[in-house]
């Protein structure tokens, strides 16, 4: 679904843009802070319906519309073409006297009807690099999980149904079991949050396995041809429980968190649905009285993780910044091929500043990745972060203080 035209209004440094997108690449370039990184953010949003930047959405609006009584802001694409053309909108308002500091309204049209902010994902899907991304290697165990989430989430309807629901039992479970902690009570309140926890936890189990199973060759192929063969990288699940475990077993403390070897996976990429549920749900009963005790969820999904090797060498741990950039980046245009693989559709390529920091062999790599990409949209500093042959194909763009000027290279 191809990406036709952008409008914002009050979005960022935005006061106004209207953008055609026309071409297959397209090359804005500019200065730091001038508003290339806000527009490839804004794509994101509409697309996901989340910013990859922020957490207080307020802080999306334009400063000195937060100075007129409605403060707001307006998001706006046209996407696909013919029957399959829709208008995404997704406007920013917040409440009269917030003054920036009121939480910020979300309204969604799809063509002119209002939807959930739910409803904008898998209608263009997207594929986003940022500089920070180099934190789905070296940050936290939750930025692998927000990652997966929001990738499976825009190709599979059936994950962001569990994913909603799960969400919504693990709250509800944790407050039970913090109750039972401070109140006592009967620990058999918990075998409803328990199943409901297994069933949609097991759907998450095997999307999120599956995705990694296959992400790992893909990702292993992108990081051998940006690193021109000199390191390997393999990615391992680390589920948030023990699915090899029996189900009536109770696991040991942190038994569910090791990385399933290469040897393994095969096999736990085969477990299905009904195997997975019946295996959690037997550790949850198990492990009952740890849990009453911490008074929150300790197995289960919320707790996955997933492990960046290269040469067999721990990258959180040992991997130079340079090795985890590289390997984020690996990671990233594999996704853009198992989403191309699970929904015959090619997913835009949204770059921010990735030439920047690239040595000769990953940024040729590079180039040849954009040479045959439908669509992507790519940002940089400095022109001669690319070849004159791959610039003269495609439209170049130069963003100043939230302006975007046409020109030519």
């Amino acid at each position: 679904m191809r990406l036709n035209s952008l409008s914002l209004t009050n979005f960022r440094n935005y006061v106004r843009l209207e953008l055609r997108l026309p071409g297959r690449l397209t090359v804005l370039q500019g200065a730091n802070a001038q508003g290339k990184t806000a527009l490839l953010e804004a794509i994101h949003l509409l697309a996901t319906g989340r910013s990859p930047r922020v957490g207080a959405e307020r802080e999306l609006i334009n400063w000195l519309a937060l100075e007129s009584v409605l403060p707001y802001a307006r998001l706006e694409a046209e996407i696909g073409e013919g029957r399959e053309a829709q208008k995404l909108e997704l406007v920013l308002e917040l409440a009269p006297g917030g003054n920036g500091n009121g939480i910020a309204r979300k309204q969604v049209r799809i063509n002119g009807v209002p939807k959930r902010a739910l409803d904008l994902v898998g209608r263009l899907r997207v594929v986003l690099f940022l500089p920070e991304d180099v934190s789905l290697v070296a940050g936290a165990p939750a930025e692998r999980r927000r990652y997966l989430d929001i990738m499976l989430c825009q190709v599979a309807p059936a994950y962001t149904r569990a994913l909603t629901g799960y969400n919504r039992t693990l709250m509800q479970r944790n407050a039970l079991l913090r109750r039972l902690r401070d109140e006592g009570g009967d620990p058999g309140q918990l075998a409803f949050w328990d199943e409901q926890m297994a069933a949609h936890g097991s759907v998450l189990f095997r999307w999120r396995s599956d995705a990694l199973y296959k992400l790992d060759g893909l990702a292993g192929e992108r990081h051998r041809d940006l690193t021109g063969g000199a390191e390997r990288l393999s990615l391992a699940y680390m589920p948030g429980f023990a699915p090899d475990l029996p189900a009536a077993a109770a696991p040991r403390p942190g038994a569910g968190k090791r990385a399933i070897l290469a040897e393994e996976r095969p096999a736990y990429h085969a477990i299905q649905d009904a195997d997975a549920r019946e295996r959690l749900f037997g550790q949850l009963r198990g492990n009952r009285a740890r849990e009453i005790a911490a008074g929150a969820s300790l197995l289960g999904p919320h707790r996955d993780d997933v492990a960046f090797t290269v040469d067999a060498h721990d990258l959180r741990t040992y991997g130079s910044r340079g090795q985890q950039r590289t390997a984020a980046l690996a990671l990233k245009l594999a996704e853009l091929r198992l989403m191309q693989e699970m929904t015959g559709d090619n997913p835009l390529l949204l770059l921010d500043d990735v030439m920047s920091e690239l040595d000769v062999t990953r940024r040729h790599a590079m180039l040849d990745v954009l040479a045959g990409v439908p669509q992507a949209i790519v940002t940089t500093t400095d022109w001669a972060d690319f070849s004159p042959e791959l610039l003269r194909q495609a439209r170049t763009l130069r963003v100043e203080a939230g302006r975007i000027l046409s020109t030519e290279v």
